[in-house]
């Protein structure tokens, strides 16, 4: 399978595809050869002492306080407070791309990767797929809902994990007109269980499903959803649940109505994920080619490489124990200490 950034070019050429709109293209090329990968971008960052390239697609801190950073293409590296550790296929992760992890009340960590759903016992990896049906072991999606189950999203739909085998679940589409997935009809690409135990299933080029344990009802362009791909749901610490899509930017929604910011020209850039709340409330997200937007309840208030990004595409963002707030990049990562944006080395000299 192909790196997410890839993915996101893929996206961008399916504009083509769609009804009155010119076609774009990414600005990005990835070329993969047996010895060596390049991109159009140099390496002008901190990359974890060499053992990944720029592309980190998630930043996790467990219960321990230890880092562990999701690849696109090389594992995944651990950072234990003393040392860092790359693991790879060998030592039993199911895929060299690591999408996604989440972490269990007993402290096991689930990472969800190219092959499979792979296990953390602190000690060593066990890798789950699907047992040689015809599902895909593409996985882009996890969670946990209050129960301890654990939700898989992937090319084939969603699945359920019970820490022993795998259940199919069925998340309704609703019926749209000239639908055009970018990768596949039933595939879930995100997956949030919010504060009620409601169950929010990002599809691709079908909008939002959202599931309260006995009915599914949709989030369309329909009745408010700005646009039907959707890249991201994430609920903040007021209960609201923000969206971000791939045409049509970010939107609020308080359960009744939306508020799109960016149709109403207060930020910039129409394809908008990577939602986080740091420590004192603020919302912040990336919008592709524009950097990354913080939101303090009242303004938002723009980052671009003017103010320290390595670049304004930023792939993920996230807030650590200390409070600093990282955004990896295409060309690396920085760090924002309250005050500044920095190079990830100057904060963190273990990242050398």
């Amino acid at each position: 399978m192909l790196t997410v950034l890839i993915l996101f070019a893929a996206c961008k050429s399916r504009d083509s595809q769609r009804d009155n709109e010119p076609a774009r293209s990414s600005p990005l090329t990835v070329i993969e050869e047996p010895q060596k990968r390049s991109t159009l971008f140099p390496q002008i960052h901190a990359h974890l002492n060499g053992m990944v390239s720029e592309f980190i697609f998630e930043i996790y801190q467990d219960t321990d306080s230890t880092f562990w950073f999701c690849t696109n293409h090389d594992g995944i590296i651990r950072y234990d407070g003393r040392e860092l550790t790359k693991y790879t296929e060998k030592d039993g992760i199911g895929g060299s791309a690591v999408r996604c992890v989440v972490e269990d009340r007993e402290g096991i960590l689930w990472f969800g990767t190219s092959g499979g759903l792979t296990r953390y016992d602190g000690e060593k990896f066990q890798n789950f797929d699907f047992g040689g049906s015809d599902w895909e072991n593409e996985i882009w999606a996890t969670a946990i809902d209050e129960a301890g189950l654990i939700w898989v999203g992937g090319n084939d739909g969603v699945r359920t994990f019970d820490g022993n085998s795998f259940a199919e679940f069925i998340v309704p589409k609703p019926e749209l007109e000239n639908a055009r997935p970018m990768i596949a009809r039933q595939r879930v690409s995100g997956i949030t269980v919010d504060r009620r135990g409601d169950i929010w299933f990002v599809n691709d080029g079908y909008g939002i499903t959202r599931y309260d344990g006995q009915r599914f009802s949709f989030l369309t362009a329909q009745n408010g959803l700005t646009d039907n791909y959707a890249a991201a749901v994430f609920e903040d610490s007021r209960g609201d649940i923000w969206l971000g899509t791939y045409y049509g930017g970010v939107s609020r929604f308080d359960g009744e109505i939306f508020t799109n910011y960016t149709r109403n020209e207060v930020i910039t850039g129409e394809e908008v994920y990577n939602f986080c709340e740091d420590r004192d409330g603020n919302i912040w997200f990336s919008a592709e080619e524009h950097g990354v937007y913080k939101y303090d309840g009242e303004n938002f208030r723009q980052y671009t490489r003017e103010d320290g990004l390595t670049n304004n595409a930023v792939q993920y963002i996230f807030a650590d124990a200390k409070g600093q707030i990282w955004f990896c990049t295409w060309q690396g990562i920085s760090i924002f200490d309250g005050r500044q944006i920095s190079d990830v080395a100057l904060k963190e000299p273990w990242t050398r």
